[in-house]
């Protein structure tokens, strides 16, 4: 190339592409290393139902035509699962893929996104990509949710209030009293986005107060409201990206399917979610399985003299004291992936996903071995 005009458009020039982390391959490569633990993903250790992948396997000699564009047999049962309308129902590639389509139908250059901090990344990116400005809500001293802060920044005419509940990476979560206080604050001519990929961790019972879900108010908020949720997660169909967005208005809809991609879900992710949803046993086992052993990690990382946030995700969000990413580099050198954090101000932080008891007394013997 000799021109000297960029190629790129300055708002993606700014941006880093997205950590995906090491694969168990690259990992398991390493000198030394015996057995890998792969907790950097927030993935179902235990995988879907049998009778998903016995649906998948029936369906790949189908995989020579397209698939249904708008994947009504799964939207169907989706509707009947959560007794909502159809036809405000919008499936895609992970969720992930719908907060990028959200952000093409309705942010323009110089709109104003509020979000909570530290945040998915991809909830800034997607937004700073189309011109739009970020504003971080960021924790208390005390590591919860600014409630007064978001109330505040939600009640001016933002263009989109956008966040993950539990929060990813910090677990926390609104309880009723606060998703209600939060949706009555947002001002009139916002959209609001809630991000529910950990909902059915979220939703099981815990520590602290219960957890509320953003789909009971799609009936009655009053103003423009999305709920994402993902197969990737609690269902265990994370290698086969398949997500989808409820909302609560045609207008909306109609924006998801005039900027997303036709065909955006595959064949196989539209079978295998839909046998998911006629055998949630496995989702409901794995996900009291996660909890348990969620909750004995942060026990036995506090009695290292670590702190751990309060989580209502299949992860945990902890305090090294000292650069993350070199530890997370030693835990890989014992076969142990997980996510150093490097949004500014948590360079400290590892988010740690819940995987088997095997995992977890791996984790724990190696920091054990790192932080003496």
């Amino acid at each position: 190339m000799t021109g000297s005009a960029p190629l790129l458009r300055p708002e993606l020039a700014a941006l880093s592409p997205y950590n995906a982390g090491l694969t168990p391959a690259a990992v398991a490569s390493r000198p030394g290393v015996t057995r890998v633990a792969k907790l950097g993903s927030n993935e179902n250790p235990a995988g879907p139902a049998p009778e998903v992948i016995t649906a998948v396997r029936e369906a790949a000699a189908r995989i020579g035509a397209y698939p249904d564009p708008e994947g009504r047999d799964l939207i169907a049962a989706l509707a009947a699962f959560h007794g909502f309308n159809p036809e405000y129902f919008t499936l895609g590639n992970g969720s992930e893929d719908l907060l990028a389509v959200l952000a093409r139908a309705v942010l323009r250059p110089g709109d104003e996104v509020v979000t909570l901090f530290p945040s998915f990344p991809l909830h800034e990116d997607y937004a700073l990509a189309m011109g739009a400005k970020v504003t971080r809500i960021g924790l208390t001293a005390a590591g919860e949710i600014d409630l007064p802060a978001l109330l505040a920044a939600v009640s001016r005419p933002v263009r989109l209030v956008l966040f993950a509940n539990p929060m990813n990476p910090a677990g926390l979560w609104l309880d009723a009293v606060g998703l209600r206080s939060v949706l009555a604050a947002v001002h009139p001519d916002a959209i609001t986005c809630l991000d529910e990929a950990y909902h059915e961790y979220a939703s099981a019972p815990g520590d602290g107060p219960d957890y509320a879900s953003g789909a009971p108010w799609l009936a009655t908020h009053p103003g423009a409201l999305v709920i994402l949720r993902t197969f990737s997660k609690a269902w265990g169909l994370a290698g086969l990206r398949i997500g989808y967005a409820m909302t609560n208005t045609a207008e909306l809809k109609r924006g998801f399917d005039l900027a997303r991609t036709p065909f955006n879900t595959n064949l196989l992710a539209q079978i295998a979610a839909r046998s998911a949803l006629d055998h949630p046993g496995a989702m409901h086992q794995a996900v009291s399985l996660a909890v348990l052993e969620r909750d004995r990690m942060a026990k036995a990382l506090r009695s290292l003299g670590l702190r751990v946030l309060a989580s209502r995700g299949n992860f945990l969000f902890v305090d090294c004291g000292r650069p993350a990413s070199l530890v997370a580099e030693g835990l890989l050198d014992r076969g142990i992936i997980v996510k150093p954090w490097k949004q500014k101000g948590y360079e400290h932080w590892l988010r740690v996903s819940t995987g088997t008891a095997e995992d977890g007394d791996q984790v724990l013997a190696a920091l054990g071995a790192l932080l003496a």
